[in-house]
C-alpha cells in the first residue's frame, strides 16, 4: 500500500532517500494514525457516547419537574387495596405515560440515528417468543416493547378488569417483565434524546415521570438493580429527596411468558 502512494526509483537505496521522499512517507504515516485514532470512535469520529457528557445531569435541568409531589407517599399499597390490582392499575399507567413520552421524540429516533438499542455501554436485544434472540434499531425495539405491553394489559386473563376475574399465578413476573423492558426506553430517551426533550420542554415530565416509575419499582422490588445501574447517577440525583432510592434492595428481575419471554443485556 506504500508503494502504490510513494513509489521510490528502482535504482534508489532507502538509505539515500531524498527530502521529499521522507516528507512523503511521513504524510503517509501521519495518514495511518489519524484513521487508528478514527477508528476507536464513532464513524463520523467524534468521541462515543460514553465519553460525552451528560447534559441530563446538569443541576439546572435535573431540577425540573412539575410537582413537588413526595411520590414516595404516592407509592404505598393503601389499606384495603389489593396488591395484585394496586400493581395493574399502576403498571397500566406507566405504560401509557412511558408511551406518550416516548412519542413525543419518536421523530428523532429513527434507524440511522439509532441504530442499536443503547444505554450508555449498555446495549438490549430482543427475545421473540421462539427464545430468539434479535438485534434491532432503538425504534424497532420500542416496537416491540409497546406492542408486547399493549397485548399484556389488554388480556383480561392476565390483567383482569371485570368483578370475580383472578389474577395469574404469574402476575408479579409478568409486571417484573414489563417494568424492566418501560425502564430500557426510559433509560434510551435520557441517553439518546434528552437534547430533543430539552428543546421541547419536556424535561420537567420527563424527570418527574422517571422518580415516579423508580420509586413505584423500588416500593415492591420490581426492577433488578443490576438492570437499572446504567442510570444510577441520574437516579441518586433525582430521587435522593423524593423519598430515599437505594442501590440495593432486591427483586430477581425473572420474567417469562408473553411475546418477548427474555430481554438481554450485553455490555461492549
Amino acid at each position: 500500500m506504500l508503494g502504490d502512494h510513494c513509489s521510490l526509483p528502482e535504482d534508489q537505496a532507502l538509505p539515500s532517500q531524498s527530502p521529499k521522499t521522507g516528507l512523503c512517507y511521513k504524510m503517509v504515516l501521519q495518514a495511518i494514525s489519524k484513521v487508528l485514532r478514527k477508528s476507536k470512535a464513532k464513524p463520523n469520529g467524534k468521541k462515543p457516547a460514553a465519553e460525552e457528557r451528560k447534559a441530563y445531569l446538569e443541576p439546572e435541568h435535573t431540577k425540573a419537574r412539575i410537582t413537588d409531589f413526595q411520590f414516595k407517599e404516592l407509592v404505598v399499597l393503601p389499606r384495603e387495596i389489593d396488591l395484585n390490582e394496586w400493581l395493574a392499575s399502576n403498571t397500566t399507567t406507566f405504560f401509557h405515560h412511558i408511551n406518550l413520552q416516548y412519542s413525543t421524540i419518536s421523530e428523532f429516533c429513527t434507524g440511522e440515528t439509532c441504530q442499536t438499542m443503547a444505554v450508555c455501554n449498555t446495549q438490549y436485544y430482543w427475545y421473540d417468543e421462539r427464545g430468539k434472540k434479535v438485534k434491532c434499531t432503538a425504534p424497532q425495539y420500542v416496537d416491540f416493547v409497546m406492542s408486547s405491553v399493549q397485548k399484556l394489559v389488554t388480556d383480561e386473563d392476565v390483567f383482569p378488569t371485570k368483578y370475580g376475574r383472578e389474577f395469574p399465578s404469574s402476575f408479579e413476573s409478568l409486571v417484573r417483565k414489563i417494568c424492566r423492558h418501560l425502564f430500557h426506553v426510559l433509560a434510551h430517551i435520557y441517553w439518546a434524546h434528552f437534547k430533543e426533550t430539552l428543546a421541547l420542554e419536556l424535561h420537567g415530565h420527563l424527570n418527574t415521570l422517571y422518580v415516579h416509575f423508580i420509586l413505584f419499582a423500588r416500593e415492591f422490588n420490581l426492577l433488578d438493580p443490576k438492570e437499572t445501574a446504567v442510570m444510577d447517577d441520574l437516579t441518586e440525583v433525582l430521587c435522593s429527596g423524593a423519598g430515599g432510592v437505594h442501590s440495593g434492595g432486591s427483586g430477581d428481575g425473572a420474567g417469562s411468558g408473553g411475546p418477548g419471554a427474555q430481554n438481554h443485556v450485553k455490555e461492549r
